[in-house]
């Protein structure tokens, strides 16, 4: 088996308040998959997004990922957070301008990066002049616009419409098909994980921890039968399963037990 693209071993995080946010969490993401993270809120998937992104330090354990050099990492997060005074291509540019290059030099990579997420002919436009769907896709072409093979995409599109939702997630998977990018994909909606994911990880709160992995095997392309098939609601079924045992195990952690009787 090839090296992973990211790895985790026995990853714990305690914040300066005593919170153990995650505990003893192992996985591994081989190149080219698509891995999706559930669980309530609370139970760490965005701390896991973070710390791979190396956006805060683990408090034990250790995060593993290629050799130096190997690695292109972007990550997309909740909100578009663009710049409301800069333009689309001015938005897309903002990486390569950390990086040190110039917007002129940079007009290729960005134009390639429009092109991905369908936004050709919106490059002059400002942020207030985009839908919430097309706000999205301007971050996560800004996420591509530095090639990266490594992608982390925290609840990209939690707060879309249904509709808008949907045509986004067939489009990302649609790229990810093309491009073979790993992603690491957060997320509270089973049937978005199933419909992505390549494998689903199950988490639970209080401490974060794995509690179930369920391989999606379904063949690509995935269109929209695929959504309403009895497959797709056997791993829906399947993740709601583990979702609520781990609420259960989480219950039965949290709940001091009674005092005992006191006899007369």
């Amino acid at each position: 088996m090839a090296s992973p693209a990211i790895a985790l071993h026995q990853v714990d995080k305690i914040y300066a308040n005593g919170m153990v946010a995650l505990q003893g969490l192992t996985l591994a993401v081989q190149p080219g998959e698509f891995v999706s993270l559930v669980g309530p809120s609370g139970c760490g998937k965005s701390t896991v997004l973070r710390l791979m992104a190396g956006l805060g330090d683990v408090s034990g354990g250790v995060i593993e990922g290629p050799a130096a050099g190997d690695r292109a990492l972007a990550f997309v997060f909740q909100e578009a957070a663009l710049m409301p005074w800069a333009t689309v291509v001015e938005n897309v540019h903002l990486p390569l301008k950390l990086q040190g290059k110039s917007l002129r030099a940079s007009r290729s990579p960005i134009q390639a990066a429009l092109n991905r997420v369908a936004l050709q002919g919106f490059e002059q436009s400002y942020p207030r002049q985009l839908s919430g769907g097309m706000k999205m896709r301007v971050s996560i072409a800004r996420a591509l616009v530095t090639n990266p093979s490594l992608l982390l995409m925290d609840e990209p599109f939690g707060a879309l419409d249904e509709m808008s939702r949907s045509r986004l997630n067939r489009d990302l998977l649609n790229l990810w098909e093309q491009y073979h990018w790993t992603v690491v994909f957060v997320t509270h909606n089973i049937y978005e994980a199933v419909y992505l994911s390549n494998r689903v990880l199950v988490m639970a709160a209080h401490p974060g921890r794995l509690v179930a992995e369920v391989a999606i095997d379904a063949p690509h392309p995935r269109d929209e039968a695929f959504r309403t098939s009895p497959l797709f609601n056997h791993y829906c079924r399947e993740i709601a399963h583990h979702l609520a045992a781990g609420e259960t195990a989480t219950d039965m952690r949290t709940t001091t037990p009674p005092s005992p009787a006191v006899l007369p």
